[in-house]
């Protein structure tokens, strides 16, 4: 990430806070405090500069933990630890474990400061395994109504050599099902982390001061459409969590669709900073505090990226197939609960998310009204002239 584009200690731009960061970082350097943030622990191993492609030497705060546990690693050379590895630990020396020691350390040292703290977790990850893989018995997990469902023609390409993929790897709804299971497991362990940290917070008499806020950069379609991991526009994939807890707010739900692009300026607002130039969202902290607001568009992109598929697939030609996975996308959602994806090299879609929540029956091509399709392609149009997007959907 570009050094003209600042995060949220350097908008905040206040010195008497201190700030944290413990984690997983994903935008360069993970060896060293980045961007404004004065402490600093790491858990994963991404060799390149956070300035450049240059590979850099050394070894995150996680691996260095388990050194000092007496673990020999297993990748690079004996260097560090792979996520398969680490995916068989106790809790007490999971990833999520170690984060969580950190952040309540750093809570302990500055209780008596303002301060802002990024608890980072990289669970619930692939390879879908940890410590409570047993915690949710197998004949509870149940799979969304659209894991069984084969795509047809109207459906972009990417999407279906993905199902493709899938299918082959698990083949069977067992499967599925013991991965979610799985999956579930990593999610216990990360509530078992949060738990902690909101009881240190409140042991320390921080509850009633500090603003909460648990979120994620993803979803996973964990079985829906037959599908695993993240990467689509589908409403698995791509909405998250987003839970504020304000002291003296009363608890509401916000019906209206929101963007993590509104999530730095929202922050700002909490914490009575102004806006910074650089925020392209709105604060949305009048709706936390329980006022009204216009529902507005929430938009979406997709740029081309590494993509696994079936070798032997013979659902398309080398071609056909090396230009879908170069497809980018632009997408809506409306207040009133439709999603329109619009692609440069595959195929559109259109989901009433209301009728169809599940989005298993793409009407772009059918009898939709065209005054439908018509009003979300503008809206788009213009997010893409208003943000300097010159991609052509």
């Amino acid at each position: 990430m570009s050094h003209k584009f600042r995060c949220l200690p350097e908008l905040l731009g206040d010195s008497d806070y201190r700030s944290g960061y413990f984690g997983k970082w994903h935008l360069g350097d993970e060896f060293s405090a980045q961007r404004g943030f004065q402490e600093w622990a790491s858990i994963e191993e991404h060799f390149k500069s956070a300035v450049s492609d240059k590979k850099i030497d050394g070894v995150s705060d996680y691996t260095k933990f388990l050194l000092s546990k007496g673990y020999k690693p297993d990748l690079g050379n004996g260097k560090y630890f792979g996520r398969s590895f680490v995916s068989t630990l106790p809790f007490e020396l999971s990833k999520a474990k170690f984060v969580e020691t950190k952040a309540c350390e750093f809570l302990e040292h500055h209780r008596g400061e303002p301060f802002l703290m990024f608890v980072a977790f990289i669970e619930p990850h692939p390879p879908y395994n940890g410590p409570f893989n047993d915690e949710h018995s197998l004949d509870t997990i149940s799979l969304d109504a659209s894991a069984g469902d084969t795509f047809g023609d109207d459906i972009p390409l990417r999407s279906r050599l993905r199902q493709e993929l899938y299918r082959k790897r698990l083949a069977t709804p067992e499967k599925y099902r013991g991965t979610k299971q799985k999956y579930l497991g990593l999610i216990t362990q990360i509530d078992h982390c949060i738990g902690a940290i909101l009881t240190k917070l409140d042991d320390l008499g921080l509850g009633e001061n500090t603003i909460t806020v648990l979120t994620s950069d993803h979803g996973d379609m964990m079985g829906g459409h037959g599908i695993l991991g993240k990467r689509l526009m589908f409403e698995q994939s791509a909405r998250v969590p987003y839970l504020v807890r304000v002291p003296g707010q009363r608890p509401l739900h916000c019906s209206a669709p929101i963007s993590h692009i509104d999530f730095a300026p929202t922050m700002l607002d909490l914490m009575g900073k102004p806006a910074d130039s650089q925020c392209v969202g709105q604060s949305r902290a009048n709706l936390i505090r329980g006022a009204t607001a216009s529902p507005d568009f929430v938009f979406l992109e997709w740029s081309p990226d590494k993509e696994k598929i079936f070798k032997q697939t013979k659902l398309a030609t080398k071609e056909e197939i090396k230009r879908c996975l170069a497809e980018s996308t632009r997408a809506a959602v409306s207040p009133d609960g439709w999603k329109l994806c619009l692609r440069d090299k595959d195929k559109n879609e259109l989901y009433n998310l209301h009728d169809d929540p599940e989005e298993r029956t793409n009407l772009y091509y059918k009898n939709t009204p065209p005054d439908i399709i018509a009003r979300l392609t503008s809206e788009i149009h213009r997010w893409q002239e208003r943000v300097g997007d010159t991609l052509k959907v």
